[in-house]
C-alpha cells in the first residue's frame, strides 16, 4: 500500500516538473519597447516629459561636413 503512494507521488512530481518546464519553454522574451512604454505610461506627465526629452535623438550634423580633413 505504501509503495503505491510513493509511486503515485513520484509520478505526480514528474508530471508537474514536465508541465513547468514546458510552460517555461514556450514563453517569449519580454519586449523591451513594450516594457519601456509601460514604464513611461506609469510616470506623471512632468516626469514623462523629462524622459522623452532625454530620449530624443541629437541634432544631425550639418550637411557637407563629415568631419574628415581633406587637406
Amino acid at each position: 500500500m505504501i509503495v503505491w503512494v510513493i509511486i503515485g507521488a513520484v509520478l505526480l512530481a514528474v508530471v508537474v516538473a514536465v508541465m513547468v518546464t514546458a510552460a517555461g519553454r514556450n514563453r517569449r522574451p519580454p519586449d523591451d519597447i513594450a516594457s519601456f512604454r509601460r514604464q513611461i505610461d506609469a510616470l506623471s506627465p512632468e516626469a514623462r516629459r523629462q524622459t522623452s526629452d532625454r530620449m530624443k535623438p541629437a541634432e544631425p550634423a550639418p550637411s557637407g561636413d563629415d568631419g574628415v580633413d581633406d587637406s
